[in-house]
């Protein structure tokens, strides 16, 4: 139980891979809070909040109150070519991949600094340093959110705040799999592991960044992505 009476936040945690991690962190002993757009499940403490919203953004911070780990992991991907790109779907995918965890994790840090230290794990994505053609404004997000993992690495560690990401390959999500059907097994055929990943797989990387585990891990990325950049 190497996180009994830690506070931990998990956004996004609804389903897929947020979910997993939330489950897993409650197995490692600490008490999680979740947040979602929509309902949460178990006995997790759940708010429902968008993070697309800055109202909403701000009710959070306030309702959680004082944490130890906080899982950035909410993020949408609605794909398309550049040439087809609206500018309201754009300014969305960024509202709530980028904005929202950045404002969340600023309303958070005070509280955290006061305890004197904790861990913010972002959920990026290997898209964020691949090309991919119709995931330009998703890899942008992404990217941001790594880049944001280096400056609030170098930011806090002074207040003993570590800060790094999980950047997953294909994972078999309920949305993935919504939105790719068949052409998963396609994607990752080429890959050194030839599979997708589980939501729990990603899961476990995240536990391991947010426990004193990783405990000299800051600034990291760590790419969980059955080897896929590697090809």
């Amino acid at each position: 139980m190497e996180l009994q009476g830690k506070r931990a936040l998990v956004t996004g945690a609804t389903s897929g891979i947020g979910r997993a991690v939330a489950v897993k962190l409650a197995e490692a002993g600490a008490t999680v809070f979740t947040t979602g757009r929509r309902a949460g499940f178990g006995d997790t403490h759940h708010v429902v909040a968008d993070l697309g919203n800055l109202d909403d953004v701000r009710r959070l911070a306030d309702e959680v109150g004082e944490i130890d780990v906080l899982v950035n992991n909410a993020g949408i991907f609605p794909f398309g070519p550049t040439l087809e790109q609206d500018v309201e779907t754009y300014e969305k995918v960024f509202e709530v991949n980028v904005r929202g965890p950045y404002f969340l994790t600023a309303a958070l840090l005070p509280k955290m600094i006061a305890k004197g230290g904790g861990s913010i794990v972002n959920v990026s994505s290997v898209t964020a340093r691949t090309g991919t053609p119709i995931m330009s404004v998703y890899g942008a997000t992404k990217a941001a959110l790594d880049s944001l993992t280096l400056s609030w690495a170098a930011e806090f560690g002074g207040h003993g705040i570590r800060v790094n990401s999980v950047a997953p390959g294909l994972t078999r999500t309920e949305k993935v799999e919504e939105n790719l059907g068949d052409a998963i097994e396609h994607i990752v055929a080429p890959t050194p592991l030839g599979r997708a990943a589980e939501p729990e797989e990603i899961a476990e990387a995240v536990l391991f960044l947010a426990s004193p585990r990783s405990s000299f891990l800051t600034g990291s990325i760590v790419t969980a992505d059955g080897g896929a950049i590697a090809i």
